[in-house]
């Protein structure tokens, strides 16, 4: 017989509030219906139905990643499972790593690549700037890299990695492996995996592809696969081994009991960036993004990050003087019931524009409430001004594409 009672608990009825919120932060954002069905479906792991889902995952996620290549791995958890299976899987004891940081992000690679046993050098990049190919050039040239890390966007203080192009394409010419953190970027904005020399990208599910969280994408170049199948020594992580997860992705045999709902569900919200296509997707994201801006500074508050290494898909915002970025965020949820997030250490907050946030109902809704909930914290602003520069962008911004 049990020795403990049973606790007393609430249903999610009584935990969620009535009205759903508006999640316009760092992620997760919202996801669509189609996405929302599928993930609660549940089907045989191993079975002939779950093979073809996978067969369409991969297809879908070589459109996404733009890439050939036949190594594109789901994985069974948040995006950093995935940086912990990019990094663990190609980062060898001994082998020296360059790490490019200018944020928590890809601090977070530097750390996963000393844990497995790496001899890291830390490239900082100076505050709010994107790392410069100049400077990534100048740290290759002192050392025998086998690694390079890097984010497109740091998620953390909102910079974009500009030239990142430039970048993965000089530590493939020093022979180096190119590892990229996309996981608030990836279809939101440019990436091109086999044309810019990539050998590893990383995203979650729970950001640009409006999937949910927990399921994840890791897409390997040839020449990254080569260097795992090189392995000698035992792969210290068993579920995050890319040999291992290969048998269930590529050789239909069994690895664990994969997360099939969310499988599921990160097959349509593929599907529907296929539907609308990378082209016109990263247009939307741009436009929205960019009018989100005007309508912001227009109202009074200043961005965080300039304009030339702002991150468009995550967007941050001084606070004004004398006001709490925490009061704002909870009056914002309490009474508008939409949600943005803080930061790690700054007095910001930041607003998503991921997938399905950057929609025009939303950003209307989400900077509505923003102004309304500084005002409430005491400080002045001019919020139609706000709002009917965000109404002037969409209009401008469209056209000038």
């Amino acid at each position: 017989m049990p020795t403990l009672p049973p606790p007393s608990v609430e249903s999610l009825d009584e935990i969620l509030p009535q009205e759903p919120l508006l999640m316009m932060g760092a992620g997760p954002v919202p996801i669509p219906h189609k996405v929302a069905y599928a993930n609660s479906i549940v089907i045989n792991h191993l079975g002939e139905t779950m093979n073809r889902v996978i067969e369409q995952v991969k297809a879908m996620g070589r459109y996404v990643f733009q890439t050939g290549s036949a190594h594109v791995l789901g994985v069974a958890g948040p995006g950093s499972a995935a940086m912990e299976m990019a990094i663990a899987n190609l980062v060898f004891p001994g082998d020296r790593v360059l790490c490019v940081c200018n944020g928590y992000f890809s601090r977070r690679m530097a750390e996963m690549a000393t844990r497995v046993g790496g001899e890291v050098t830390v490239l900082q990049v100076p505050d709010f700037e994107y790392a410069l190919a100049s400077r990534v050039e100048e740290a290759l040239r002192g050392g025998d890299y086998k690694v390079v890390t890097i984010v497109q966007g740091e998620t953390s203080n909102t910079v974009c990695n500009r030239e990142l192009e430039q970048i993965t394409k000089l530590a493939d010419a020093r022979g180096c492996l190119a590892i990229v953190d996309a996981v608030c970027t990836l279809s939101t904005m440019p990436l091109e995996m086999d044309a810019w020399k990539v050998d590893a990208v990383i995203t979650g599910g729970q950001k640009g592809l409006s999937s949910i969280p927990g399921v994840s994408l890791l897409a390997l170049s040839e020449k990254a696969w080569r260097k795992i199948e090189s392995r000698r020594q035992l792969m210290p992580h068993w579920c995050l081994d890319a040999r291992l997860a290969d048998n269930f992705w590529n050789k239909k045999s069994y690895h664990y009991t994969a997360p099939v709902s969310g499988v599921l569900a990160i097959h349509e919200a593929l599907r529907l960036v296929v539907d609308e296509t990378l082209p016109r997707r990263f247009e939307r994201h741009r436009v929205c993004s960019l009018a989100l801006q005007r309508g912001i500074e227009a109202m009074g508050l200043e961005l965080l990050v300039p304009q030339a290494a702002r991150l468009n898909s995550v967007i941050g915002i001084k606070v004004p003087a004398g006001v709490s970025a925490d009061a704002v965020r909870a009056h914002m949820s309490r009474v508008h019931r939409v949600e943005i997030s803080g930061s790690f250490g700054l007095e910001i907050v930041r607003i998503g524009q991921m997938g399905e946030q950057s929609r025009a109902h939303n950003l209307f809704r989400t900077l509505h409430a923003l102004g309304s909930s500084v005002q409430h914290a005491g400080a002045a602003l001019d919020l139609p001004a706000g709002i009917a520069e965000l109404e002037k962008g969409l209009s401008e911004e469209a056209l000038t594409a």
